[in-house]
C-alpha cells in the first residue's frame, strides 16, 4: 500500500516540480524567445490561470470516469503537454502548452488525493494524503533549485526533466495502480459554486486571492530581486532556491501548529507582516549574498504560514463543507497566482528592477488588512453538505496547493553558464 501511495506521489512531484519550476528559468526563456522577462513571466500567469478556471470544470466533467483511467489520462496529457513546451518554437505556442499542462496538473491532483484516501482505512488518510502532497513539498525543496540547475544553460532540458518524471509517475501506476475503488457521487458544478453566495466564503476567498497576488508580485521576478547577490548566475540562484525550499518547509511545518495553537487569524496577522517587511528590505537584502540567503528563509516562512492559515480559515466557516470550502481556496489561491504575475511586470515597469518588491508590501498590508476586516464567521449551516470520506482527497489537495503556493512562484533573470 505504501508503495503505491509513493507513486501518487511521484505524480504529484512531477506537476510540483512544473509548476514551481518555470519561474526558475525565465531569463533563458526570455533571452532564447527573444521575449523580456516579464513577458516569460506571463507563463506562470496563464498555467495559474488555467489550472483556477479548469480544475471545477474538468472535475465536473470527468467525475463519472475510473480513477485509474482518470490518473493515467491527466499524467498522460500532462507529459504531453510538457514535451511541446520543451520544443515549442515562439512564445505565443509555449503559452499555450503551458494551459495543457495545467489542465493535466488540474485533473492529476485532487484524484490523486481522492485516490490515496480510498486505498487505505479511515484512521490513516490523514498520513495518506500527507504522503501524496509530500510529493508537492519536496518539488519545492528539491525540484526548483535541481530544475533551474539542469537548465542554467538550456531551459528546454528544464522541461524533459519533467517529462521524465511524467513517463515515470504514469509507466508506474499504469503497472501498479489496479482495480481502483469506484468515484464516489459528485456534485455538480453550480452546487460547487453555491458557498459563494455566503459573504463569509467571499470575504475569506477574498483574502487569499489578496495574499497571493501580493506574495507572487514578488516571488515571479525573485531571481531579478536578487541579481545583484547572484550576478545573474544559475549555481548562486540555485543555491538561494535551495534555501528557499528547505525555508518553505520548515514554514509549512511550523504554519500548521501555529494555527492550530494560536488561530488562523492571529498567523495571518503576523505573517502577513513579516512578509510586508520581508518585501520592504528586499532591495537591500537583494544587493548580497548573505541579505539574499536571510530573504530565502524569512519570505517562505511568512509565505508558506500564510498558505496554511487560508484554507483552514476558509473551511472553519461551515466545517461539514470543509472539501468544497478548501476547494474555492485553491481557485482563489490560483487566480492570485496568476494576477500576481502581471502586476510584478507592472511593478518592474513603474518601480524599475530594484525598487518593485516595494509593490509587495503595499499589496500584503492591504492583503492583512482585508484578513483583519473580514474575521469572524465560524462554524454555520451547511450550505451544501459534503462527505468528508468522498470528498477529502479533492480538499487535502486544494490545501496543499495553498501551502504549495508561495513555493510555486519562482525567478527570473537568469544569465547562461554557471
Amino acid at each position: 500500500m505504501r508503495f503505491r501511495l509513493l507513486l501518487l506521489a511521484l505524480g504529484a512531484f512531477a506537476v510540483g516540480t512544473d509548476s514551481m519550476v518555470m519561474a526558475g528559468i525565465l531569463g533563458l526563456v526570455a533571452r532564447d524567445l527573444d521575449v523580456s522577462v516579464p513577458a516569460a513571466g506571463q507563463m506562470v500567469t496563464v498555467f495559474a490561470l488555467a489550472y483556477a478556471l479548469l480544475a471545477p470544470v474538468l472535475a465536473t466533467v470527468t467525475a463519472r470516469w475510473p480513477r485509474r483511467r482518470l490518473l493515467l489520462t491527466a499524467l498522460a496529457f500532462f507529459t504531453v503537454a510538457n514535451a511541446l513546451s520543451a520544443v515549442a518554437p515562439t512564445y505565443g505556442l509555449l503559452l499555450a502548452t503551458r494551459v495543457l499542462a495545467a489542465a493535466g496538473a488540474a485533473l492529476y491532483t485532487p484524484t490523486a488525493n481522492a485516490v490515496a484516501t480510498s486505498l487505505v482505512p479511515p484512521e490513516r488518510r490523514g498520513r495518506a494524503l500527507a504522503t501524496v502532497m509530500g510529493g508537492m513539498t519536496v518539488a519545492t525543496a528539491l525540484g526548483v533549485p535541481l530544475g533551474t540547475y539542469i537548465g542554467r544553460t538550456d531551459w528546454r532540458l528544464t522541461m524533459w526533466l519533467v517529462v521524465a518524471l511524467g513517463v515515470l509517475a504514469c509507466a508506474g501506476q499504469a503497472v501498479f495502480l489496479r482495480e481502483l475503488p469506484a468515484p464516489a457521487a459528485s456534485l455538480t458544478l453550480r452546487r460547487r459554486l453555491e458557498p459563494l453566495r455566503d459573504r463569509r466564503v467571499v470575504g475569506a476567498a477574498a483574502t487569499t486571492f489578496a495574499f497571493f497576488l501580493a506574495i507572487n508580485a514578488v516571488y515571479v521576478y525573485l531571481a531579478t530581486a536578487v541579481e545583484g547577490a547572484t550576478g545573474g548566475d544559475a549555481d548562486r540562484l540555485s543555491a538561494v532556491l535551495l534555501v528557499t525550499g528547505v525555508a518553505s518547509v520548515a514554514g509549512s511545518w511550523l504554519g500548521g501548529r501555529a494555527v492550530d495553537r494560536l488561530g488562523a487569524g492571529s498567523v495571518l496577522l503576523v505573517a502577513g507582516l513579516a512578509a510586508a517587511a520581508a518585501f520592504a528590505a528586499l532591495p537591500w537584502l537583494g544587493r548580497t549574498m548573505p541579505g539574499a540567503m536571510a530573504y530565502a528563509v524569512v519570505g517562505p516562512l511568512a509565505g508558506w504560514a500564510i498558505g496554511v492559515a487560508l484554507p483552514h480559515r476558509l473551511a472553519s466557516i461551515d466545517p461539514p463543507s470543509a472539501p468544497l470550502l478548501i476547494s474555492l481556496n485553491s481557485s482563489a489561491l490560483y487566480l492570485g497566482i496568476a494576477a500576481g504575475g502581471g502586476t510584478g511586470s507592472a511593478a518592474i515597469a513603474l518601480l524599475g528592477e530594484r525598487w518593485f518588491p516595494l509593490a509587495g508590501t503595499v499589496l500584503a498590508l492591504a492583503a492583512t488588512g482585508l484578513a483583519v476586516a473580514t474575521a469572524g464567521g465560524g462554524r454555520g449551516r451547511a450550505s451544501v453538505p459534503v462527505s468528508v470520506s468522498s470528498d477529502a482527497g479533492a480538499g487535502a489537495a486544494a490545501a496543499g496547493a495553498a501551502a504549495a503556493g508561495p513555493g510555486a512562484v519562482g525567478t527570473a533573470g537568469v544569465r547562461r553558464g554557471g
